[in-house]
């Protein structure tokens, strides 16, 4: 597992274990914050759209961290099935959120 602690306060490439797959992100943590925003994309979409990115770089000027993830790993999201099972989806989102309860950079964080 990729912790952000591995990496200085800013950007981080982030790897994030979740039911047997491995869940690509990128994690942005502005100096000073004390808050994370943990959202989850539409059907379709990703860490890498346009529209995420935009939401993103908003929230970080308020000085929050986000972790933009992709909640499905990428020979998953093949599979549109998997673009719209709920419950693989929320599942994933819980991961993420327990991984930023125990990394030593995101855990003092409030959700």
């Amino acid at each position: 597992m990729t912790t952000v602690s591995d990496r200085p306060r800013g950007h981080a490439d982030v790897s994030i274990p979740a039911d047997g797959v491995q869940l690509s992100g990128e994690m942005h943590i502005p100096a000073g914050t004390t808050g994370i925003v943990a959202f989850a994309h539409g059907s379709g979409s990703s860490r890498h759209s346009p529209r995420n990115r935009f939401v993103a770089r908003e929230l970080q000027k308020t000085g929050l961290a986000t972790p933009l993830m992709d909640l499905l790993a990428e020979d998953e999201a093949q599979n549109r099935d998997n673009v719209f099972d709920i419950e693989l989806l929320a599942s994933r989102l819980l991961s993420v959120l327990h991984w930023i309860e125990k990394d030593p950079a995101t855990r003092s964080l409030r959700v």
